[in-house]
């Protein structure tokens, strides 16, 4: 049975969907038939539901069936995000999913597709809500296999996930809230390689979540359906994921290539790359470079060094194996602790003592020192390892 997130309060607790009253405490509401989600300001200045912060400009969540009684609270969501205050802060309030209940299996692609996939991946949960984070990446082609739900990016938007999709290159951390089991396989795809299948601008296209078939055409009908079909284990099925891949790739022009992998390994130079020395690596001036890179990277390139500093400090502050000096040098990458903090809760939805205290798994499972270590990306690589 599919669940619907829905930005709303406590008061619609006990009552039947299909007859649902929203309560009037001088709150707008709006519902959004294309998004299947209903977001409920808070405009009472003191109103206070027991969820979070009370006051205007806050939203809030609530996980409902398609049908039958409402009888579970979700977690609050915060207004759009700022430099200071981004929507990932609501996950720090939420009790996430068990950590022995993820399983992440990486799938090496071949060496043929090497260049425009960083890696294939299995993903399973048995439970039968699924609340967590992901961190700010790549662009990704998922097949939901079993289970679906609703994914929140950092400006406020709710968008249902679909069988087959394209979560687009995302700038921030993204919420997750699904109806279990949940069995997924997909394909992390290279700047290289989101260009090459895609053809679409990842700057114009960040932060969203695209029906496969809007973007591959009739080639993603019942994808999922055949894919989830195959007996043979999820390496088998990723296998029939990449000879789709590998046969809708298309050209990407050679200079622009040559500007990837230029703005590749000026990201994998350094944790806090300067932006004054890739003009030269990449033969183009700055505002060229700066297009390309918003073009193919999603973002300009100092946000793109931004975003890869946090994502590789937070995996090495979680690797066992760091040294006491390693975590002072890392932690000096910033001006002080609140800029640390602000860069981890924007990129990957957490606290830094919430990243690291094992609550949220799959943020654990997808941020850690083994997505560097046994896939070796071939882009920002942490420098050294």
């Amino acid at each position: 049975m599919d669940r619907l997130a829905i930005d709303i309060v406590r008061g619609v607790v006990g009552q039947n969907v299909e007859s649902l009253q929203l309560p009037h405490y001088g709150r707008d509401y709006q519902f959004c038939a294309t998004q299947r989600a209903c977001r409920v300001l808070c405009a009472a200045p003191n109103f206070h539901d027991g969820l979070g912060p009370s006051g205007p400009g806050r939203f809030f969540r609530l996980c409902l069936p398609s049908e039958g009684t409402v009888s579970r609270i979700g977690v609050m969501l915060h207004p759009p995000a700022t430099e200071d205050e981004d929507a990932s802060a609501g996950a720090e309030q939420v009790e996430l999913t068990a950590s022995e209940q993820i399983r992440l299996e990486f799938i090496p692609p071949s060496e043929q597709l090497r260049p425009f996939v960083t890696t294939f991946y299995s993903l399973r949960c048995d439970e039968p809500e699924i609340l967590d984070c992901l961190p700010a990446a790549v662009g990704y082609l998922t097949l939901n296999l079993a289970g679906s739900g609703i994914l929140h990016f950092a400006d406020g938007r709710a968008e249902p996930s679909h069988d087959a999709m394209f979560l687009t290159p995302t700038t921030a951390a993204v919420r997750i809230a699904l109806q279990g089991p949940w069995h997924m396989i997909g394909a992390a795809l290279s700047p290289l390689g989101w260009a090459a299948l895609t053809g679409l601008h990842a700057g114009d296209v960040a932060d969203r979540v695209l029906p496969a078939s809007q973007v591959l055409g009739a080639a993603a009908n019942n994808l999922a359906a055949r894919i989830r079909s195959i007996a043979d284990g999820d390496a088998a099925r990723a296998a029939v994921l990449a000879d789709l891949i590998g046969d809708r790739l298309r050209p990407v022009k050679p200079r622009h290539v040559q500007v990837i992998d230029a703005i590749a390994n000026w990201l994998s130079s350094s944790f806090d790359p300067p932006v004054s020395i890739l003009p030269q690596q990449a033969n183009y001036s700055i505002r060229q470079v700066e297009r390309l890179c918003e073009r193919y990277f999603g973002v300009p390139p100092k946000q793109l060094a931004r975003k890869y500093r946090a994502l590789r400090v937070a995996a090495l502050l979680q690797a066992p194996d760091t040294s006491p000096e390693q975590v002072a040098a890392l932690k000096n990458l910033y001006f002080d602790q609140s800029h640390l903090i602000r860069d981890m809760r924007h990129y990957l939805g957490r606290t830094p003592n919430r990243i690291f205290d094992g609550s949220a798994p799959l943020l654990n499972a997808t941020s850690s020192m083994r997505g560097y270590r046994e896939v070796r990306p071939n882009f920002a690589r942490i420098p050294g390892d």
